[in-house]
């Protein structure tokens, strides 16, 4: 079992358990307010089973996050593969959803930068993307933090032409 371990968080594989907690948190409009919609319950319970099998797959994913001091579910952290055709795909995604009542404390930095570690260490990436819609401030701000650079914008390919989410920003960070 992979486990992640930084000052305040336990980044680790997903437990049954996690599942309502996440789903409250994917059914939250603050969370998911730059996600195309809110989860259902079901939505939220198979997202937790696909990163499961990217776990299985790839022996890495997007790390269930909890609190050290009492062991509270408090979102996910990690790196993942994106299922999607464009100009930097293949490639390999550093990612972050926290609940709201988790936000402005420094965990989203303290995680991803632990991810990144766990990425160009353990598997020996060359480099790790991340993207977001330009108005996602909190997020880009994680990612110039953790040492990621600005590459460019794109239209997610999964998102309808004229989405209101469609614009997206590229941030990229490559091995030391």
């Amino acid at each position: 079992m992979i486990e992640i371990l930084t000052p305040r968080l336990k980044l680790r594989e997903w437990k049954e358990e996690d599942k309502e907690p996440f789903f409250k948190l994917n059914s939250d409009p603050r969370v998911m307010e730059f996600m195309p919609k809110l989860l259902s319950k079901e939505e939220s319970d198979n997202f937790v089973e696909r990163i499961k099998t990217h776990f299985h797959d790839h022996q890495y994913g997007l790390f269930a996050v909890e609190l050290i001091e009492n062991q509270n579910f408090i979102g996910f952290i990690g790196l993942s593969i994106p299922k999607f055709d464009t100009f930097f795909t293949p490639c390999v995604e550093i990612g972050w959803r926290l609940a709201y009542d988790y936000w402005g404390k420094g965990y989203a930095t303290e995680g991803a930068k632990a991810s990144l570690n766990y990425g160009f260490n353990k598997l020996s990436l060359a480099e790790i993307v991340s993207f977001t819609v330009p108005k996602n401030f909190r997020s880009r701000q994680v990612m110039e933090r953790i040492g990621m650079k600005y590459i460019s914008e794109f239209n997610h390919p999964l998102l309808s032409k004229g989405h209101s989410l469609e614009k997206h920003v590229l941030y990229k960070i490559v091995q030391k």
